[in-house]
């Protein structure tokens, strides 16, 4: 049976479009970096708009605040969710252990041009004229792959952390994908899916360094995510989501919260009822931020289709389609790609 790999693999990248500038060695802003519009244009100021909303999982009223969230933004930040402080916490130092080692050391895992997993770009930068100031880290299914070719005999630590993190999320998902369902009122032979072992789930490592100049570049461009849902861990501001009439919306990330947001996955089964939030990363002239993302999907074979009712008063917007035709149609069409399967 294919993979999450497989389906990226179909879609190679250039190589110049996945090896990082040296960050460390650039005291200024080069030309391939400097976006012709600052990053800071229509951002709200709107206190009432600017946060997404805090929801305590285990708050009886939680699926009906999570249910309003997603039709208004397509996000929230959970807590009570279950993910010890601890576990977060390891998988935070190994992030941080990781971006801090010399460049040549992280080039030994960099992505091939056919790769989904390793060192590089962000992989939406062939969509984008400029280069983003980001470095990422990408794993899919053995975490020990591309880290042993980074630390042949010294990986043991960070890959039972971050192995251990992504059991966690993996536990939080399908928790919350079950709360998406029940709300869409999707049956049970329609959910089968979240039990089988081989779904479309990665984690991808990130990481801003400091910017001399943060309002002429950018973080990570906008864009949407591919997944049903992604979990972000980010102890720092930086991650902003658009919001038609209103702007750039700045997340204040909670202490204790993890940041939620949906993608066009679930837009998609949704009917178009959730958002799937455009969102980008902004930079700092003097800390440097971090994140881990978990991005969950069903299996790429699996077929996707609008979940709609004989009470529904629309029908269905969307034609079924398969996670990995909608993997193919991203990597050609990008940010128009749900046009591609709108009835």
């Amino acid at each position: 049976m294919e993979t999450l790999n497989d389906a990226y693999k179909a879609h190679p990248l250039d190589l110049g479009d996945i090896i990082p500038i040296d960050f460390s060695s650039s005291p200024a802003i080069p030309d391939s970096h400097s976006w012709s519009e600052p990053n800071d244009n229509h951002i709200s100021s709107d206190d009432s708009a600017s946060s997404v909303p805090v929801i305590d999982l285990l708050d009886p009223k939680a699926k009906d605040l999570i249910s309003l969230a997603c039709q208004n933004s397509g996000a929230f930040q959970l807590t009570n969710h279950g993910i010890p402080l601890g576990v977060i916490q390891a998988a935070e130092e190994e992030v941080q252990h990781l971006f801090s080692l010399p460049t040549e050391q992280k080039m030994k895992a960099l992505r091939t041009p056919d790769g989904a997993t390793g060192y590089g770009r962000a992989r939406i930068s062939p969509f984008f004229p400029k280069g983003m100031w980001h470095e990422g880290f990408t794993i899919i299914g053995s975490v020990s792959q591309d880290v042993k070719k980074i630390w042949p005999d010294d990986h043991a630590r960070f890959c039972d952390r971050m192995e251990d993190y992504e059991k966690k999320m993996k536990i939080l998902a399908e928790r919350v994908t079950e709360i998406l369902f029940d709300l869409l009122n999707v049956p049970e032979e329609k959910r089968k899916w979240v039990d089988a072992e081989d779904k479309g789930t990665a984690i991808q490592l990130n990481f801003y360094p400091s910017c001399p100049e943060p309002n002429r570049t950018m973080g990570l461009a906008p864009h949407t995510d591919t997944s049903i849902l992604t979990i972000v861990q980010s102890p720092s501001t930086g991650l902003q989501l658009y919001k038609e009439e209103k702007g750039w919306i700045s997340v204040q990330p909670h202490p204790e919260a993890l940041i939620v947001h949906l993608g066009d996955l679930a837009h998609i089964i949704s009917n178009g009822r959730f958002g799937s939030p455009l969102h980008r990363v902004t930079l700092s002239e003097t800390c440097k931020r971090y994140s881990i993302a978990y991005f969950y999907s069903p299996p790429i074979d699996h077929v996707l289709s609008p979940f709609v009712t004989e009470d529904d008063k629309s029908a269905a917007q969307f034609r079924p389609v398969t996670v990995k035709e909608y993997i193919k149609i991203k990597a050609q069409h990008f940010g128009n790609s749900l046009s591609f399967v709108k009835i």
